[in-house]
């Protein structure tokens, strides 16, 4: 189990990236949600101890992580939103050399690297550049190089960001098989990956978490409170309660309106994961973009 107790950051120039962070995430698949600047990538960062925090404590199991940092990176595996390979290098290649940067011995090797490139679909181009992957090849491959050493804590930052609907299935079956035996820290701004797979999560924004328990329960929290009504053309947008969305739907608009009581012209919505995310940052005074 991984523990964060009142983690914060602030970068030079007074910018708080992290504030008085709280956090428990269990073994399995665990999902943090936000918007672009929440913070994730920074938090994700500290995990990995790429930066220490300024206040706080991480502990992982055992493990002191910021007084013992590379015992953690010995159990790590981390999938950053943006990484590189050597230009003109095949997958084999790369795996092998990273086993080795790794501390695997010279008889398991290929036998690992064998495995991983099943696992994730890539033993048919395994001599092929890296240079010429799709954008959900080159995820996959990331997601291999982060799982050799066999990591009990593997962290995933933006993972499906770009990816095609078969690119995106084929990744989260992935993500989904790792999940079973490891802790495994989706960090995402995509409402569908964390509904699909993660049965934790917390919703994130502003450097601070400001939900956090299963996704059901959460949603739950939204039954019998939220309503939608469908406004025409030229029509104001407008609500006793609180417009947590809108979109167009049909040539009309579609609103999603938070209150306890229900309003004239308004009628019961089934709430979703989406529903309860922009509720969460709307309620907090974080503009989602569409309102």
């Amino acid at each position: 189990m991984l523990t964060l107790e009142g983690v914060s950051k602030t970068y030079s120039g007074g910018v708080q990236a992290l504030n008085d962070i709280t956090l428990t995430v269990p073994p399995g698949m665990f999902g943090l949600l936000g918007p672009n600047g929440a913070g994730k990538s920074t938090l994700m960062r500290t995990i990995a101890t790429l930066q220490a925090p300024d206040s706080g404590a991480i502990r992982f199991g055992e493990i002191d992580v910021i007084a013992d940092p590379m015992a953690l990176r010995r159990r790590l595996g981390y999938l950053p939103q943006e990484f590189g390979a050597f230009p003109r290098t095949s997958p084999e290649a790369m795996l092998r050399h990273l086993a080795t940067l790794k501390g695997v011995a010279p008889q398991d090797r290929d036998a690992l690297v064998d495995d991983l490139l099943v696992r994730t679909n890539l033993y048919d181009v395994r001599r092929k550049s890296v240079d010429t992957f799709s954008g959900g090849m080159r995820q996959r491959f990331g997601i291999a190089q982060a799982l050799i050493g066999k990591p009990e804590l593997v962290i995933v930052d933006e993972p499906t960001a770009g990816l095609d609907p078969a690119e995106r299935r084929r990744f989260h079956n992935l993500l989904a098989d790792i999940g079973d035996s490891v802790v495994v820290i989706l960090s995402t701004h995509i409402v569908e990956d964390v509904a699909e797979l993660c049965p934790q999560m917390a919703i994130m924004a502003g450097g601070r978490i400001l939900a956090q328990g299963a996704p059901a329960d959460l949603v739950a929290g939204l039954e019998g409170r939220l309503w939608r009504k469908l406004i025409k053309r030229g029509e104001p947008v407008e609500a006793q309660g609180q417009i947590i969305s809108t979109r167009r739907l049909s040539g009309q608009l579609e609103v999603r309106v938070l209150a306890d009581v229900q309003e004239a012209g308004t009628q019961p919505a089934v709430p979703s994961l989406e529903d309860c995310y922009f509720a969460t940052l709307r309620t907090h005074g974080h503009q989602t973009g569409d309102v």
